[in-house]
């Protein structure tokens, strides 16, 4: 009855579902990553990287490399075990319910706390909007040299063309070949700018952290552990057929967790090469970046006009496919709020859509500084990633909720000190604003 069920959910969300498991017992998580049942699993862990390889990184990182150099390169690590905690949490909740976190929340939490956790999320979705068209867009000025005001619309309308008129299995190979665009290029970059590596490993653990570089460092985390990631993989993750009987549970599982590890993980060295390159290229030679055009432009004469290129090529793809994430996302979270089918045939899906999206579109034709724009943009992220992660905590670890498959004491303490990091680091960003002097 719930397979029926969750299956017609599936149908309707635009998910193709893979056949059901055979009912083999896990043979241990190292055992399940080289088994080639674990292909049919791999994909939405894929979806929800794309969405922190984003503009918003773009800004945030080049920022992070070309002002301290490799120092906050920590932050990416923290961010990125913080992701693979929260996804994986997020990914259990929609497995086990066969809903998305925003249903479950409107289900199952007071209605103030809903109504909080909603519009914050939906601001924060718009945030992140901003982000990706305008990225989008710079990625077609630098490319083509069309104007911001142009870019962007032109790329709302291919975002909405790929979701509305493609079938979900389509648009999860189409993130893949973008993710695989993206991590090329910035492997070949690394290449030309010649990077101190001795210097740049141990600021991969050694956190370094000041008044200066706060605002930057919560940007960069904002751009990672973003808020409306956690809740399409809840989403996502459904177009899988999960049998969780008790004798392949465990085993697929396994296979959600493998996803979304290595997914994160190409997520983290993209992230990393990111500011490697920024810190390699601008911090050694001076150069103060104010515009991810300027970053563009000054790779040219430092390193040549196959980076510029590379740079132009992976931001324009990175801002169209996570456009497309976090237009899935923002659909999600409206329909799922309002209690309505998360169908992309249905109206309210489609005004969704198109709701969310003004206010970027606004704000790019307003804005007269994008890259600083960017930047805010993620650091509104931050801010709301508490109202994201708290509800998430209390759901997956009710048993009214996850029956057997609730979390333990260890995981929920774990989620409860990454909140109090983050909130935390919030308190010292308003600080430091507000009364650093």
């Amino acid at each position: 009855m719930q397979r029926t069920k969750r299956a017609a959910l599936e149908t309707r969300a635009g998910h193709v579902a893979t056949p059901p498991s055979p009912a083999r017992p896990a043979g241990g998580f190292f055992h399940d990553l080289f088994s080639r049942e674990l292909l049919r699993y791999l994909g939405p862990g894929f979806i929800v990287t794309i969405g922190f390889i984003d503009p918003g990184n773009w800004a945030t990182n080049i920022a992070g490399g070309s002002q301290f150099g490799y120092d906050l390169l920590w932050v990416v690590s923290l961010s990125t075990l913080m992701l693979i905690f929260l996804q994986h949490l997020s990914a259990k909740l929609g497995i086990v319910t066969g809903r998305s976190l925003a249903a479950n929340v409107r289900a199952h939490l007071p209605k103030p706390v809903a109504w909080v956790a909603g519009v914050t999320i939906v601001v924060a979705c718009m945030a992140t909007d901003l982000a990706e068209y305008l990225g989008a867009a710079l990625g077609f000025f630098i490319l083509f040299g069309l104007p911001l005001w142009l870019g962007a619309p032109l790329t709302v309308a291919l975002v909405f063309l790929a979701i509305l008129g493609q079938q979900y299995h389509r648009l999860e190979r189409m993130i893949v070949v973008f993710l695989a665009i993206i991590a090329g290029c910035y492997v070949i970059e690394l290449f030309l700018v010649s990077p101190d590596w001795a210097t740049a490993a141990p600021h991969w653990a050694v956190p370094s952290l000041d008044r200066a570089s706060i605002l930057v460092a919560l940007g960069m985390l904002g751009a990672i552990v973003m808020p409306h990631n956690i809740y399409v993989h809840s989403n996502v993750i459904q177009s899988r057929e999960w049998d969780m009987r008790p004798e392949t549970r465990r085993r697929l599982m396994n296979f959600e967790l493998i996803d979304t590890t290595l997914a994160m993980g190409m997520g983290w060295l993209v992230n990393s090469a990111m500011i490697i390159v920024a810190a390699a290229v601008f911090f050694r030679h001076g150069v103060e970046v104010t515009s991810i055009e300027q970053a563009a432009d000054t790779l040219q004469p430092l390193v040549g006009p196959v980076a510029r290129f590379l740079f132009g090529l992976a931001l324009l793809v990175a801002g169209l496919a996570s456009s497309i994430t976090s237009s899935l996302a923002e659909a999600n979270v409206v329909t799922g709020y309002l209690g309505l089918p998360e169908d992309p045939r249905s109206a309210a899906y489609r005004i969704g859509l198109v709701a969310t999206s003004i206010p970027a579109m606004v704000v790019i034709a307003l804005a007269t500084d994008p890259y600083q724009t960017l930047i805010v943009s993620q650091v509104v992220l931050s801010v709301q990633l508490p109202f994201t992660m708290l509800p998430l905590l209390w759901l997956v670890r009710s048993r009214r909720v996850m029956g057997g498959e609730r979390t333990g004491p260890v995981q929920t303490v774990t989620g409860l000190v990454l909140a109090g990091i983050i909130i935390g680091l919030n308190v010292f960003m308003l600080y430091a604003t507000f009364f650093g002097g």
